[in-house]
């Protein structure tokens, strides 16, 4: 199979999370399924952008906003269908031949990977089975799921806007037919572990409902840090 994919990494002082991330593409590599890495960064001040470079990657800087840096990533990948991740995510073995499948027999839809967190307990697979189920029923998954698209499709969607939270959501919002794909993406637990499960997903739910009701994403943002610096 011709190499198809470009994968687009967003990235923010990630030099922690990266390399794990990286080394479960390799399989994608030896399938023959990915054109290149193209790694947006968002002005890291730790080693990100040489974890990157030492894999090959294509770097591209710029401000840090995840809509932004996506946006960007994505306008610099050449592959027919681009594969975003975030910096914390691992593929399981084997993605890549469900991957190929996809590309083979899936008629071009835009696919996403079921959710699970690098984390033990029945909390974990509480949220996890929570963002599934939303995925799957309103068709809304997140970016820690990732996300498959063809690259035409991604474009006639309008592409990520240049906005700070929720770009995965107005991104998925403009698109139609997303398949579950039969592999899970790894994501951290980290802020969950660190700020409590219940208080982190009750306030993920309400950042999203504003979202939903119109509320903007800036102002999200600013929300969003304000109670991260309260909390601190």
């Amino acid at each position: 199979m011709r190499a198809e994919i470009s994968i687009v990494i967003p990235t923010l002082n990630a030099e922690e999370e990266l390399p794990a991330c990286l080394e479960t593409l390799m399989e994608g590599l030896a399938a023959g399924l990915i054109r290149e890495l193209v790694v947006s960064d968002g002005g890291s001040k730790d080693a990100t952008v040489q974890v990157a470079e030492a894999a090959g990657a294509r770097v591209i800087t710029g401000d840090a906003s995840r809509g932004g840096q996506l946006q960007r990533g994505c306008i610099a990948a050449r592959g027919n269908w681009l594969l975003v991740l975030h910096a914390d995510t691992q593929l399981v073995a084997g993605w890549s031949s469900v991957v190929a499948r996809h590309l083979d027999q899936g008629q071009g839809r835009p696919a996403y990977f079921g959710l699970r967190f690098r984390a033990t307990g029945l909390m974990p697979v509480l949220v996890a089975g929570w963002a599934n189920l939303r995925a799957r029923v309103l068709g809304v998954p997140f970016g820690d799921q990732g996300l498959l698209i063809r690259r035409r499709d991604y474009e006639a969607a309008g592409g990520y806007p240049d906005q700070p939270l929720m770009e995965d959501v107005a991104l998925v919002r403009r698109m139609n037919g997303l398949v579950a794909l039969q592999s899970d993406a790894l994501t951290s637990a980290k802020r969950y572990e660190q700020q409590g499960w219940l208080r982190r997903g009750t306030r993920n739910l309400w950042l999203q409902l504003r979202y939903l009701i119109g509320a903007r994403p800036d102002t999200l943002a600013r929300s969003y840090e304000q109670e991260r610096g309260e909390e601190m």
